[in-house]
């Protein structure tokens, strides 16, 4: 199997609908959340997806925000570097590992009861809301070969 690394397709150009759609729903999905925490979420996903164009995205954003160094190298291994992470954080990374990864195992019980712990229902569905857009891109971002580094912004 060949996988290409030169652009495919301009999927905003041959889907605008459905790509202004994605853009609103990413957009709505992080209503009222830390955008942190969305970062940290984005960055979780793209790291398990192997999605390099929007990891790079999403680490050059979090940086442009104030997020600290260590805390975005500590993230892969974040079940290890827990001090680095609030509990809050932490359960949103579960759950963000639980549904990138839902063909596995499913999204464990104890995984979405602690999420549900510290999200109220409004944040808890915004933050699967951020994990279901993140993963998305990252389908799109994939599919059309999209190349790290360049600056194409969604």
């Amino acid at each position: 199997m060949t996988i290409t690394t030169a652009p495919r397709l301009n999927f905003a150009a041959g889907a605008p609908k459905a790509f202004r759609s994605l853009i609103g729903f990413d957009a709505a999905a992080r209503d009222g959340l830390d955008p942190a925490l969305v970062e940290l979420i984005q960055i979780r996903s793209s790291q398990l997806n192997g999605c390099a164009y929007c990891l790079h995205m999403h680490v050059s954003d979090a940086r442009k925000a104030g997020e600290d160094d260590l805390r975005l190298h500590m993230i892969a291994v974040w079940r290890e570097a827990k001090h680095f992470f609030s509990p809050r954080e932490q359960a949103a990374l579960s759950l963000t590992e639980a549904v990138t990864l839902i063909a596995d195992a499913g999204v464990p019980d104890e995984v979405y009861a602690e999420a549900a712990a510290q999200f109220d229902e409004a944040e808890l569905a915004h933050v699967l809301a951020v994990i279901f857009a993140i993963n998305t891109w990252n389908r799109v971002a994939i599919a059309t070969a999209k190349l790290a580094g360049t600056d194409e912004r969604r």
